[in-house]
């Protein structure tokens, strides 16, 4: 009797040893999701997983926990599986918390509008629910008072995040990415310079729009900020051309009669700065608004490759871009055509 009981008994331990070694896929299907909310204990775990066809039965996943002995760190979140793992696998896994992500990526200069179409693009969800987010000024209301929506406070950036995470939760993941970007110490420096929060968002906008160059954004945002000093226009072309796409009217090229367009955020009509940012503004950019280059230029034009060529006076500025945009596209044209008779 006393040896059939060991033999059961031993019998019994190679079943159980085996069972939880032993790699299982019951589910259909290249990928399974297994979502396991916040507070769920092992045993409720143990049934998600079941029913999802990732563990064979409750007392597998209930052996292979009290063997792997982590019972208290299992995690909650979406988990991905896409091939047979044995129990202790999957036990190793929602221990270490291996909730699956995918990467959601904002690049610098873009607006609600056209990260809205990101969202979508990237398959997060639909353009209307992210724009419906972006209008919660609420989030960012303790610093911006004035803001009716989020322009220029959702911080472009890569985030991870789960695969059904709401519009709401990734708003307000871009608007805390601001809060950590545009720190104490740049709202101190905004402060101490007699800028509010909006106005400082709203000339990094503009550097953020005017150039992609490291070196020449504290010198773009130096720009700005001395014709704020003397009360000039900005007289910024993006910020034409974000009144033309509020309102519908751009068609990707910028014309001389456009520079006329009615809108309070076309800095050709209306002196001083635009009524809010006009775009997501990267961290570098955010520090220029606030800590400019000391230089005394009031104008800037771009050399065509990136670049700008800065100037004082008007009549230095005037020599720059008939340098920079009538002689240079004169020989760009010459240069085409003597091409094309070849």
């Amino acid at each position: 009797m006393l040896l059939f009981l060991a033999a059961a008994a031993g019998g019994g331990a190679w079943w159980a040893y085996t069972r939880v070694h032993s790699p299982y896929r019951g589910a259909a299907g290249a990928e399974t999701f297994v979502d396991i909310p916040a507070g769920t204990g092992p045993i409720g775990i143990g049934a998600r997983l079941v029913d999802a066809g990732i563990v064979q039965d409750a007392w597998t996943f209930r052996v292979a926990v009290l063997l792997s002995g982590r019972a208290r760190e299992l995690k909650a979140g979406e988990y991905r599986f896409d091939a047979p793992l044995t129990a202790l696998a999957v036990v190793d896994k929602i221990a270490r918390g291996e909730v699956y992500t995918r990467m959601l990526t904002f690049r610098e200069g873009l607006t609600i509008a056209e990260m809205a179409a990101v969202f979508e693009e990237r398959g997060f969800g639909v353009v209307a629910d992210f724009s419906k987010a972006a209008q919660n000024a609420s989030l960012i209301s303790d610093l911006d008072p004035a803001a009716r929506d989020l322009e220029g406070y959702l911080f472009p950036e890569t985030y991870a995040l789960s695969r059904n995470t709401p519009a709401s939760e990734v708003v307000a993941q871009m608007v805390a990415g601001f809060r950590k970007a545009f720190d104490e110490g740049l709202r101190s420096a905004a402060v101490a310079q007699g800028l509010t929060v909006r106005q400082a968002v709203t000339v990094a906008s503009l550097v953020e729009k005017e150039t992609a160059s490291g070196d020449e954004r504290p010198v773009v945002a130096a720009v700005y900020r001395n014709r704020m000093k003397i009360r000039m226009g900005m007289q910024a072309d993006p910020t034409v051309i974000y009144a033309l796409q509020k309102a519908g009217k751009y068609d990707g090229n910028l014309s001389k009669a456009d520079l006329q367009f009615d809108s309070p955020y076309n800095t050709y009509r209306y002196a001083g700065l635009p009524p809010g940012p006009i775009a997501a503004a990267g961290r570098a950019s955010l520090a220029a608004a606030v800590k400019p280059a000391a230089v005394d230029y009031l104008y800037f034009v771009s050399r065509n490759d990136g670049t700008h060529v800065f100037a004082t006076t008007l009549a230095e500025h005037n020599k720059n871009v008939f340098t920079w945009q009538v002689e240079y596209f004169r020989k760009l044209r010459r240069a085409q055509g003597a091409g094309t008779r070849k």
